[in-house]
């Protein structure tokens, strides 16, 4: 499980990529979010960095960020033929109003737009625990219009899911995905090592709700204090994948709140262990 994992990171610090170059299995998926505020055109640098250490650079695309199609064409366009990006995660958003014309993932898929300039293979976000956003049914039928597009497109799909600290809710809502006729490989985002106040931060922050009991269950301020890895989590899910062969996991997807290095070190010497 620990082998063909992807890692997610902010692509705004050259010291991040850098450290990605340094660390990284020759092959990694590195997927660099696109932070609002930010000039989107700073990752085809970064995604050429990447692209030459031997990394595959999956830069996100915010539709709800994008200014235009315009813009979205010429980002697609230089980071395929300036970082030989052919990948990109598609996700909605974080803000109320759209900047441009795009208000949701799928209509960027529909733009055509990536497809046009050399992005052949696209990622769509999974919410095992559900979105507090977004009401349920609605990101089913969503999820459903993403996957229907790619089959009629002939699109390269996968998913990847936020991150959570149970993998109940992961097993569920992957064989609901599959009762539902979807078996686009998906991987399973898990958080790298930090600290209980560090992942309950960015828990909070990005929405995962239903297991944070999981992690910040016992006496409170020495369990805050305490670092978390994700081991027991991979153990669950390697477990469920051997006793059902229809879950379709292509892999983990690690966010590195506690640190690139610290996540890269720490699944080298686990697989070590």
């Amino acid at each position: 499980m620990l082998r063909g994992y992807s890692m997610e990171i902010s692509a705004r610090e050259s010291k991040t990529v850098e450290a990605a170059a340094d660390h990284l299995d020759p092959g990694t998926h590195v997927y660099m979010t696109w932070i609002p505020g930010d000039d989107p055109f700073n990752a085809v640098p970064a995604a050429a960095t990447l692209r030459r250490r031997g990394l595959v650079p999956v830069p996100h695309i915010g539709a709800r960020h994008v200014e235009s199609e315009k813009q979205l064409s010429e980002f697609a366009a230089r980071l395929h033929g300036e970082a030989g990006v052919d990948r990109v995660l598609i996700i909605a958003g974080d803000r109320d109003q759209p900047a441009g014309p795009y208000d949701s993932s799928l209509k960027v898929m529909e733009s055509e737009a990536l497809q046009r300039n050399g992005i052949t293979h696209i990622g769509i976000s999974g919410f095992p625990e559900g979105n507090p956003n977004i009401p349920g049914p609605v990101l089913a039928e969503a999820l459903a219009a993403k996957v229907a597009f790619g089959r009629r497109t002939g699109l390269d799909l996968h998913i990847a899911t936020q991150f959570c600290f149970e993998i109940e809710p992961v097993t569920a809502w992957l064989r609901s995905l599959r009762d539902q006729g979807i078996d686009i490989p998906v991987r399973v985002g898990l958080a790298g090592p930090a600290s209980v106040t560090t992942l309950t931060r960015y828990a909070i922050r990005c929405g995962v709700g239903n297991s944070l009991r999981a992690l910040t269950h016992g006496p409170s301020f020495s369990r805050l204090l305490t670092e978390r890895n994700p081991e027991h989590l991979i153990r669950e899910l390697a477990a469920a994948i051997a006793s059902e062969d229809n879950l379709h996991v292509q892999g983990l997807h690690f966010f590195v709140f506690g640190g690139l290095k610290k996540t890269a070190e720490w699944i080298k010497a686990s697989r070590a262990s």
